[in-house]
C-alpha cells in the first residue's frame, strides 16, 4: 500500500519599523498561503526612556507579538471555517 503525501507551502513575511520619535518598533507579519487565506498580525514594543538603545530587543518584541497576533487570527479563520461547514459553535485552543 502506497501512502500519498500532499504538501503546500505557505509564507510568512514579517515587516519591521523603527520610530525614534516616539519609541516604537513596530511589526507586520503578512501570511500568505494558496488559497483565499491572507492574514495579517500586528505587534508593537515600547521602549522605556531609561533603556539602553538596542534596537534588536524591539525588534524582537514587536515581531514576537506580531507572530502571536498572526496565530491568533488563523486560529480564528480555522473556526469560522469550521463553522460554516458544520453550522455549530466552535471553540479552539491555541
Amino acid at each position: 500500500m502506497t501512502t500519498r503525501i500532499t504538501s503546500r507551502r505557505w509564507r510568512v513575511d514579517v515587516f519591521v519599523d523603527e520610530h525614534e520619535d516616539d519609541r516604537t518598533t513596530h511589526a507586520e507579519a503578512r501570511l500568505h498561503t494558496n488559497d483565499k487565506t491572507h492574514l495579517v498580525g500586528r505587534g508593537v514594543a515600547h521602549r522605556n526612556p531609561d533603556d539602553s538603545e538596542i534596537a534588536e530587543i524591539g525588534d524582537e518584541l514587536a515581531v514576537a507579538r506580531a507572530l502571536s497576533d498572526l496565530a491568533h487570527r488563523l486560529l480564528h479563520a480555522a473556526a469560522s471555517d469550521i463553522e460554516a461547514i458544520t453550522h455549530d459553535r466552535v471553540r479552539l485552543h491555541g
